[in-house]
């Protein structure tokens, strides 16, 4: 199976060959987890609505 690099687009070998699919290098690899690192990528949450106070008494 072949798949784009998420950094480059370059196309991937999805494979025991490709040590750091799915991106095509080192490099890519360690472009996208500095993204992630430093904010600029982020999955999308919905914000939870404050619960209701407990009752201790």
């Amino acid at each position: 199976m072949v798949v784009n690099c998420p950094t480059c687009g370059k196309d991937v070998t999805w494979d025991e060959n490709s040590p750091f699919r799915p991106f095509c290098s080192k490099r890519c690899q360690l472009i996208d987890l500095g993204e992630w690192a430093s904010g600029d990528r982020a999955i999308p949450a919905e914000e939870e609505s404050p619960s209701e106070p407990d009752d201790y008494e």
